[in-house]
């Protein structure tokens, strides 16, 4: 072979991989440009707001009545599990005050559900207007976080 097509040769394949890496690096600053777009647009939708779940269930109109009907499930609970304790041995008892724990756990959710809803219905209102993203409690908070507990509980009434 003669130096002109070793030359040719080397030349083609200097030329071809000039030619893939404007190509790899075309494509690295496609996909580089969309990232940014996307996370400068996720970066300005992620309002993260933040609750202090406790008050808002302390002070949920509907808690008043919740608490009166599980101190009344309570209290007949209790004279159940006195009257018929009377007549069960130890572990009988034991048995028996478990059943009665788990019928007030059941109780406590049966009451607890609808209101959790009309709190987490109270906290979506609030945050879609405020134009947040996410809404966690603030205990789970270290820093940050727009805190709308209140207007969450105003938006109760």
């Amino acid at each position: 072979m003669s130096m002109d097509k070793l030359r040719d040769k080397r030349n083609i394949k200097i030329v071809s991989l000039v030619i893939a890496a404007f190509f790899v690096l075309g494509i690295l600053g496609m996909a580089l440009s969309q990232t940014t777009s996307v996370g400068s647009a996720a970066a300005a939708n992620s309002g993260v707001g933040v609750v202090n779940w406790q008050s808002l269930v302390v002070q949920h109109p509907d808690m008043a009545t919740l608490k009166t009907s599980m101190d009344t499930e309570v209290a007949t609970a209790k004279k159940e599990f006195e009257e018929k304790a009377k007549t069960l041995n130890q572990e009988e008892q034991q048995r028996y005050y478990m059943q009665l724990q788990e019928r007030l756990a059941n109780k406590e959710r049966e009451l607890m559900v609808p209101l959790m809803d009309k709190i987490n219905a109270a906290i979506k209102k609030v945050a879609t207007t405020k134009g947040l993203s996410v809404v966690v409690d603030k205990q789970s908070v270290i820093y940050g976080g727009t805190d709308i507990t209140e207007d969450v509980i105003k938006a109760y009434k």
